[in-house]
């Protein structure tokens, strides 16, 4: 593929690797047997959710517009769950929604009587918190004291109220399977005696099967053994990252190149701000194709973003020949959690979004426009 004939900047998702994770990902699930959901908190391109319901028919939604986007286009009910449900929205959460789950007593007790009233047949769950996580950034720790997600083991006491009828945890983040044994172990001790009365288990995202090194068969054998404890439980997995880990890049142009206390800066046509988040949020420091952390003498360069924010840049980078204006960076690994969070911040476009096919063809899902613009702002 020339990246030239690629508009700049551009997401582009390669399918080949995107059917890679899938085949990966339906054969956990049927050895397992267990349910596996893709999450749109992490993915959402639904122009590309025709690929993904050949392997995995349903997702998980945490808000209104998720539940219909996956009625509408994965043409499947939503397993749906949000921090907070308000009046006006939860009807709709429920025509759109097999399974709803609740961030608290306070509103599982507010919000059921409408599930019993209207006769619809959604399952209803309680997300629990288990006080344990193995994951140490306090941005993506669920489990921090004093969160606001979960109810602890202390509040439901020994019996769910009427109408659960499934418990709900996620407090994984890009983690292993040997993580997940250590978080059954708690959850288990803190809550396996409410487990008689639930019908279903979902144990979130954060499952990163089709990372390199993730050991997909204990991840298998530790479910099984789970569900042999517990063989009324239905187990449900929700990752987000496993689906487009690895799938797809954002190629980029250097459009300058500035100097200042010998620190030279090649200022890309993309934000980190705006379209690369989690690595200011995290942080973290992304990979770029044929370029390495600082080595002394080779040419280095900070890269720095297109919006006004003084931050917006990650560093250092050294590469093989000086950088020259026009030149390709190419961000990999840029398919899960950056679209779904980009902005528009100092009205920057977000970058095209593309699907590398199979029969090496260049597919443009969408180009955005003056009009996105103007139409998000009033």
């Amino acid at each position: 593929m020339d990246i030239n004939t690629i508009p700049s900047p551009c997401y582009v998702m390669q399918e080949e690797l995107l059917r890679k994770n899938l085949s990966l990902i339906k054969d956990v699930k049927e050895r397992a047997g267990v349910e596996i959901i893709l999450a749109l908190k992490a993915f959402a391109i639904w122009k590309a959710f025709p690929i993904i319901r050949e392997y995995i028919p349903y997702a998980t939604a945490s808000s209104i517009h998720e539940a219909r986007l996956v009625h509408e286009e994965m043409g499947s009910p939503a397993h749906t769950y949000s921090p907070v449900y308000t009046d006006p929205d939860f009807p709709i959460i429920l025509k759109y929604s097999s399974h709803v789950t609740f961030n608290s007593l306070q509103q599982f007790e507010h919000f059921y009587p409408m599930v019993k009233h209207d006769g619809i047949r959604v399952s209803c769950g309680l997300r629990i918190n288990p006080e344990f996580s193995p994951v140490e950034t306090a941005l993506y720790n669920p489990c921090m004291p004093g969160s606001r997600l979960g109810i602890t083991s202390d509040k439901p006491g020994d019996n769910l109220p009427e109408g659960v009828e499934g418990l709900h945890f996620h407090v994984l983040c890009e983690s292993s399977s040997y993580d997940l044994e250590k978080l059954l172990q708690v959850v288990d001790s803190k809550f396996g005696h409410l487990f008689g009365q639930i019908k279903w288990l979902n144990m979130g995202g954060g499952h990163l099967m089709t990372r390199e090194d993730y050991d997909t068969e204990h991840l298998i054998k530790l479910l099984q053994s789970f569900k042999q404890k517990y063989p009324h439980l239905k187990l449900i997995l929700e990752p987000g990252s496993a689906f487009t880990w690895q799938t797809g890049f954002l190629l980029t142009t250097v459009v300058d190149i500035v100097e200042n206390k010998g620190i030279k800066t090649a200022i890309i046509d993309a934000s980190f701000t705006c379209h690369m988040p989690d690595c200011l949020e995290m942080p973290y420091k992304p990979a770029i194709r044929n370029a390495t952390d600082a080595i002394p003498g080779k040419p280095t360069y900070r890269i720095g973003g297109s919006s006004c924010l003084s931050g917006d840049y990650i560093g250092d980078w050294s590469f093989e020949k000086p950088l020259q204006i026009g030149d390709k960076l190419i961000f990999e690994d840029m398919i899960h959690y950056t679209m779904v969070k980009t902005t528009m911040f100092n009205g920057i476009s977000h970058p095209s979004i593309a699907l590398w096919t199979t029969s090496d063809e260049i597919v443009i899902y969408r180009n955005f426009t003056f009009e996105d613009y103007k139409s998000r702002m009033c």
